[in-house]
């Protein structure tokens, strides 16, 4: 019998560290519901997990971004819902006005009606915002991050549905009057093209952009009566306006149809992200989640093993107690 060295103490407190330390390990998992809380617990494994994680919020971000960009879409559809509005308004009065039942008097009432819509439009194009940028005065072309990665991204533009754009705007004539149009080279105005006729002189020919009216060559023009935009002050005029207010409406139709795809595309991009985003998660909790049922049964081993130890440890060091039966 030894008394320096209770190598049974020792090999009963050695075991009592282990226990302990595997209780306090799974009391740890317990408590965080994870079966990975350091790297020692499964080096590998967090970093999987970590990459995986970053994979998750970058899905749900982009699912984010998509959704955004539906009601970005949703705002300037629901703005072309009424240009569309407004230009079927506009052909009645054109089909209205192209009947002689009509007086040169009615028709220059009508004429003020379709002045007034052509300007809600042009309206319309350039007050219609998402958080602050325009969306239908041609200046709009964005790109929406749809995916987790670099270079997973959608970039949508909208076309000018303004009144001139569309070709539908004011119209300014010149009743038999005496004038000069004065011309600015390098100037584009988009609008509808117009000859002047004069009763003596040069002819010019010029632009209106719904607020100017320049001349060509810079030349004097007696005007007699020019008309620009949609003018329906005639029969004539009126028939011929119905063609032009058709294209514009076909324009807003495919500009319509084009942002329709975009959303249905964006719809189907969430869905996708959502589902991916639910299945990386489901990966990445099987390898960092702790199972709670089997990790419980550690848990309570471990707690039986430790205070086993502790007993044990006890008894082992009443063994060289013994030595003192032998001096007797």
């Amino acid at each position: 019998m030894r008394i320096n060295h209770n190598i049974a103490a020792l090999n009963t407190y050695r075991q009592l560290n282990i226990n302990g330390n595997n209780t306090q390990k799974a009391l740890e998992k317990l408590s965080s519901g994870l079966r990975i809380n350091k790297a020692g617990d499964d080096a590998a494994g967090l970093a999987i997990s970590e990459k995986m994680r970053g994979q998750i919020r970058g899905l749900e971000m982009a699912s984010k971004n998509a959704q955004d960009g539906i009601s970005l879409i949703q705002t300037g559809e629901g703005a072309l819902n009424e240009t569309h509005s407004i230009l079927q308004r506009m052909r009645e009065l054109a089909v209205q006005s192209s009947n002689d039942t009509n007086t040169n008097t009615d028709r220059e009432e009508l004429q003020k009606e379709v002045n007034q819509l052509a300007s809600e439009i042009t309206r319309i194009g350039d007050n219609t915002e998402f958080n602050t940028k325009n969306l239908l005065d041609g200046s709009f072309s964005g790109t929406f991050q749809i995916g987790a990665n670099e270079g997973q991204n959608l970039t949508i533009s909208v076309n000018d549905m303004r009144s001139d754009a569309l070709q539908v705007g004011k119209v300014y004539t010149s009743n038999n009057t005496d004038g000069t149009l004065i011309g600015q080279d390098g100037t584009t105005v988009i609008g509808t093209w117009q000859a002047a006729d004069a009763t003596a002189g040069t002819a010019a020919g010029y632009y209106d952009s719904g607020n100017l009216v320049l001349q060509a060559d810079n030349k004097l023009a007696d005007g007699v009566k020019g008309a620009l935009g949609i003018d329906i002050s005639s029969q004539s005029a009126a028939d011929s306006a119905i063609t032009k207010i058709n294209d514009a409406i076909e324009t807003v139709s495919a500009e319509r149809s084009k942002l329709g795809a975009y959303q249905n595309r964006l719809e189907h991009t969430t869905n996708n992200l959502g589902t991916s985003s639910e299945n990386l998660t489901a990966a990445e909790s099987r390898i960092r989640d702790v199972d709670m049922a089997k990790e419980m049964m550690e848990f309570t081993k471990n707690n039986i093993l430790n205070q086993a130890a502790q007993a044990m440890l006890a008894q082992a060091n009443q063994r060289p107690q013994g030595v003192l039966q032998l001096l007797r």
